[in-house]
Parts: structure tokens; C-alpha cells; sequence
């Protein structure tokens, strides 16, 4: 049952919907039944400024109930998010509003009032979006630099030294009106560098986020100098930081997959050991040993070295996320075929026809093969023996593994549809070859003629 706490969150999630939702209608019967001909009229006569806005605040709205609905953003981020977004709401009506100031009666005090929050606002929106990618610092030389930049731009209530409006309503630069400019080239660079940082080598083809924001803030910047002397109703600079909210919402999805998927890799890992290890082979293994203790010691002592071996080769599992080479895992192998040959002694025979080596796979690969063949192959036999045959080969599209037996085998449609799926341990194995290196696994089996396993390893996926 979900506490009460629970259910205020999700009451709470569905509010904006039923605002905004409630606003939709309202205005849908104000249009379309009560004021529809004084609304085509005002679209008509504020065409630029309806073009302009209309998109903007809709993009933004729809953001806010996105973020607000989504369940899958770390709180903490989605109240930066929401922040963020008001804070560029803000930019925009400040936008509309200096446009109506400059193209109505000259209001110099109310103008420079607006341009001074205009300043001093931009840069802060850069520090929030520095805080959605490193949300565990602080930022203090960040906000000191907003802090300098509100400043400077205050002196215009009192001072020409940055900027005044002049009483016939036009804009007058001072020696400092250019420092929201620079702070501003400062925080975006500074943003840009540790939104890099953060992608890990494997994500590098996500880079292309920050430099399309890089590319957005760069052209509407130039095309904000190029337009300095025609009124718009918002900057091309505002649009570009609008885009960048959407931009920043799409990184936040992407890190919580990543984060997600890494949540997974650490679950399938220590899932391999766990599986790999198996109580009966501890067990198995450990009286072969203590046998071998009683009447060959020097065996006994070799045995214990392989056991640890294997033991050791499981561990890693838990700490290796990329693909080994081949020779690592058949080195693993041979040290649990090793003491299953001194368990099974002149049952097993265990043969190899490696022809190729030099290329990766997941860890824990061919283990987990070979055992089966050895438990559910030779051991599957009446009289309990059999061989095992590992092999390798290069074809000119991708390197082959082929475990073979001489089981008893087993007709593979049938025993699935008996199970409802197949071995857990090879379904596992089939998973990370797909995932991992764009591997297939196929199994083929006869009754009576035993089983033969094959991995291919696309040669373009295993040079990556």
C-alpha cells in the first residue's frame, strides 16, 4: 500500500496538467464562442509579436508539465529544471516588455529598470544550467561572478558609467556595457567544458549536445549584434536559451539511462558470479582436493592454486565491464577444466584447436559453455565419459568459438518449450554477446550425437 506521503507526491505531479489543462478550455470558449473576432483582429495587428511569442511560451509550458510529470528526473534536478524554466520565462515577458517600451512613450526609468533585470538574469541561467551537470558543487566563484555582474549593471540607476536611457527614449553604452557580455562568455565556456567532462569515453557521441547549445548561444549572439538596430519582440538569444532548456531536459534522460544501464551491468555481474559459481562445484572441487591432500600432496597443492585461479577469474566479473581479450577467458577455462580433469580423471578428455585469438569478448563467455558440456554432455552419457572439443577460427566477417561434445544432446524446440525458455546461464551469456559486441550465440543439437555450441563475433563490432 503507497503511504500518504506517496500519494500527495503524485496528487501533487497531476496539478499543473489540471492548470493548465483548465487554462486550455477556459481560453478555448473565450476565443472561439465570446471574443473570436476581437482575437483574429489582435493576431492580425501583432503578428510579429504572436509569431514570436506564441511558440516560445508554448515550448516552455509544455516543458514545465513534462518535467513536473516525469518520474524518472533525481528531485533535486527537477527543481533545478523548474527554476531554470522560470527563470527564462521571466526572460521572455522582460523581452516583450523592452520591446514595447522602445516602440511606445519613452519611459526611461521603467526601460532601465527592465535592461538592468535583462544583465543581470542571463548569466544566471547559465549557472543553473552549470548546476544540472554538476549539481554536487556549489559554484561559489560562479554565483560571485553574477553577483559582480548585477552590479555593475545596477550603477545605471545612478550612474552613465554602464548604460542610461536617455530621455528621448534611446540606448546609450557606457565604458562597461559590454560586462554581462563577457561574464556571460566566461560561465558558457566554463558550462560547455564540464558538460565534456562529464560524458565518460564510451558516451563521447553524445558531445554533440553541448555543441549544438555552443552553436545556438554562438549564432543567436550574432544575430542579436547584426539585429541591434531593429525592434524585435524577443532575442534570438532567449529563443536559443528556450532550445537549451529542451536540450538540457534530453541530457537528464540520457544520464538516467546511463545511469540506469550501469545499475543493470552491475546487477547482470554479480548475477554471472553468483551463477558461475555453482555449491556443487565448490563442493566437488574442495574434496577432490582434500583427497589429493591425503595422496599427492604436490597435486593437492597445484589443484589449490587452480581453484583459486577460478575463484579469482569470477571475482573479476564483478569489476569488469568492458570486453576481455580471448586468451584471458580461455586461460579461465582451462583452470575449470583442469579441475574437473583431475576429478573426473580419464573420463573427460578435453581437446583444443585454437586457430585465432586476437579478439575480445564479455567476460565469463565460454565458462559457463564448456560447463554445460561437461555436466550436461559427458556426464549425460550412460558410462559417464566423453570429450570436449574448444576451437577457434577467423572467417574475413568475424572470429568463431565452437564448443563441441559427444553427449547425449537433446532436441533444442522441445526442451524450450518444456522449460518456457532457455538455460538461464547461456540465455545470460547470449545477452552480453548482443549487448557487449554484437556477438550471436546459436545452438545446435541432435539426440544421441551430442551438442555443438558457436559464438561469431562480428569482426567491425570487436574493433571498436
Amino acid at each position: 500500500m503507497r503511504s500518504k506521503r506517496e500519494e500527495t507526491s503524485h496528487r501533487g505531479r497531476f496539478v499543473p496538467i489540471a492548470v493548465l489543462i483548465t487554462a486550455t478550455i477556459v481560453f478555448a470558449v473565450w476565443a472561439l464562442v465570446l471574443h473570436h473576432h476581437n482575437l483574429a483582429v489582435f493576431i492580425v495587428g501583432h503578428y510579429v509579436e504572436t509569431l514570436a511569442l506564441l511558440p516560445t511560451l508554448t515550448l516552455l509550458g509544455l516543458l514545465t508539465v513534462i518535467v513536473t510529470i516525469d518520474a524518472y528526473i533525481r528531485p533535486d534536478l527537477r527543481r533545478t529544471m523548474r527554476i531554470i524554466i522560470a527563470v527564462v520565462f521571466s526572460m521572455v515577458i522582460r523581452d516583450h516588455l523592452e520591446y514595447q517600451l522602445m516602440i511606445g512613450e519613452p519611459r526611461p526609468q521603467l526601460r532601465t529598470l527592465v535592461a538592468i533585470y535583462g544583465y543581470a538574469v542571463r548569466p544566471v541561467a547559465l549557472v543553473l544550467f552549470m548546476r544540472m551537470i554538476a549539481p554536487q558543487k556549489r559554484l561559489w566563484w560562479a554565483w560571485a561572478l553574477v553577483g559582480v555582474n548585477a552590479a555593475v549593471y545596477l550603477t545605471a540607476l545612478f550612474s552613465d558609467v554602464c548604460f542610461h536611457i536617455s530621455h528621448d527614449n534611446h540606448y546609450i553604452s557606457g565604458p562597461l556595457s559590454s560586462t554581462s557580455f563577457y561574464i556571460g562568455a566566461i560561465l558558457f565556456i566554463c558550462y560547455i567544458v564540464m558538460t565534456i567532462r562529464v560524458f565518460e569515453p564510451k558516451t563521447r557521441r553524445e558531445t554533440w549536445l553541448p555543441v549544438l547549445m555552443f552553436e545556438l548561444i554562438i549564432g543567436a549572439l550574432a544575430l542579436d549584434f547584426n539585429t541591434y538596430d531593429f525592434d524585435y519582440p524577443i532575442t534570438y538569444l532567449t529563443i536559443a536559451i528556450v532550445i537549451d532548456c529542451v536540450i538540457n531536459y534530453i541530457c537528464l534522460h540520457l544520464q538516467f539511462v546511463r545511469e540506469h544501464e550501469q545499475a543493470l551491468q552491475a546487477e547482470q555481474r554479480i548475477q554471472i558470479m553468483m551463477t558461475q559459481i555453482q555449491p556443487h562445484f565448490l563442493y566437488n572441487s574442495l574434496t577432490v582436493i582434500q583427497e589429493l591432500c591425503r595422496s599427492d600432496p604436490a597435486q593437492a597443492e597445484a589443484a589449490t592454486v587452480q581453484f583459486a585461479n577460478y575463484l579469482r577469474g569470477n571475482m573479476d566479473a564483478l569489476q569488469t565491464n568492458a570486453p576481455i581479450p580471448f586468451a584471458q577467458e580461455l586461460e579461465h577455462t582451462r583452470q575449470y577444466l583442469a579441475l574437473e580433469e583431475m576429478r573426473f580423471e580419464d573420463k573427460l578428455t578435453v581437446r583444443y584447436d585454437i586457430q585465432c585469438e586476437s579478439f575480445v569478448l564479455p567476460i565469463l563467455t565460454l565458462q559457463p559453455i564448456v560447463e554445460n558440456a561437461v555436466r550436461h554432455g559427458v556426464r549425460g552419457n550412460a558410462d559417464g565419459r566423453g570429450e570436449v572439443v574448444i576451437a577457434t577460427r577467423e572467417t574475413p566477417d568475424c572470429y568463431e568459438i565452437t564448443v563441441k561434445d559427444n553427449g547425449p544432446g537433446f532436441d533444442p524446440e522441445k526442451q524450450q518449450r518444456e522449460q518456457g525458455s532457455s538455460h538461464v546461464g547461456i540465455q545470460n551469456v547470449r545477452q552480453r554477446l548482443a549487448q557487449m559486441c554484437g556477438g550471436e550465440l546459436t545452438i545446435k543439437s541432435i539426440p544421441g550425437a551430442g551438442t555443438c555450441v558457436t559464438i561469431a563475433l562480428p569482426k567491425e563490432e570487436n574493433r571498436r
